[in-house]
């Protein structure tokens, strides 16, 4: 026999021979894992993943007592992924229910589980002015300290075909803007299952595109035009006080709203009007409780 065969052989042998110790390793281990062995040390290495400052019911304890602070929320979630995950599962979702609570019954039902866009996105969109991009005025996104959000007010940037949808919008945040005569307004809303709604069916069937140089600042994803795309009623000028033709505002695949105009000077007359128009049971308010401007409020 020559000395490859008989190579052959003893590598052939010691396979044998390893893989029935294999074999019986492999029985041994799995009688321990039946009897508790493996099994045990497994569970017990999982239960610990979230105890301590990660477990969610102690995180939510502590930041209940802080009013979920948002700028401490955030701090949290740059810590680790675990806390991130916390965070976007838990934490952001009480803190719109602390702040929202009748607005995030209303878009999510009686057990909130998930929003479309996430939790973090709604915080931020309840919590933060995003600016606006207006004709020679840039305004930056601040911390708002108490917005309003009203159902009433969302009817008005609902065309006919649309009124069934449920949209929240907020009342526009003023800025006044160095050497111009009128002041900026900046609103954000937010839709309930946008995508069933009748407003994304017909942006659809019109084929409205995309934009291609604006984004949701809240979630990121891409936005529709609805000036572009001819679904601006004038009511959502009158409802904010705007100059007609002077508004602009974009709809998000999630359902996130956000836009901006330049506010008209209302006289006392107009203003006895609009508040005769108002509806209590409609609105909610969304409060940052001392939130102060700058600084992103979503991680």
């Amino acid at each position: 026999m020559s000395e490859g065969a008989r190579n052959t052989r003893r590598f052939l042998g010691a396979s044998s021979s390893g893989a029935g110790a294999g074999a019986g390793g492999s029985g041994s281990s799995s009688a321990s894992y039946r009897s508790g062995g493996i099994g045990a040390a497994a569970r017990r290495a999982t239960n610990d993943v979230n105890t301590g400052i990660l477990d969610e019911n102690v995180l939510a304890l502590v930041f209940r007592s802080l009013n979920f602070d948002p700028k401490a929320l955030c701090t949290v979630s740059c810590v680790s992924r675990r806390l991130r995950a916390v965070a976007e599962r838990v934490l952001w979702r009480e803190l719109c229910i602390s702040r929202a609570p009748r607005m995030v019954a209303s878009l999510t039902g009686a057990a909130p589980g998930r929003v479309v866009g996430g939790w973090p996105a709604l915080a931020k969109l309840l919590l933060f002015c995003c600016g606006a991009a207006a004709a020679a005025a840039a305004v930056r996104g601040h911390f708002t300290g108490v917005s309003r959000f009203s159902k009433t007010s969302g009817r008005s940037f609902l065309s006919r075909r649309c009124r069934g949808d449920l949209l929240y919008v907020s009342d526009p945040c003023e800025h006044a803007v160095p050497g111009a005569d009128d002041d900026v307004g900046a609103y954000r809303g937010v839709f309930r299952g946008f995508m069933r709604s009748r407003t994304r069916a017909c942006l659809v069937g019109r084929q409205a595109p995309l934009e291609t140089r604006v984004r949701c600042p809240y979630c990121g994803a891409r936005v529709w035009s609805m000036v572009a795309a001819g679904m601006a009623p004038r009511s959502a000028c009158r409802r904010l006080g705007a100059y007609e033709g002077r508004l602009e505002y974009y709809v998000c695949v999630s359902g996130h709203l956000h836009g901006n105009c330049w506010l008209a000077r209302l006289t006392s007359s107009d203003g006895d009007h609009d508040g005769d128009d108002s509806e209590d049971d409609d609105d909610d308010d969304a409060s940052t409780e001392g939130g102060s401007d700058g600084g992103p409020v979503a991680p």
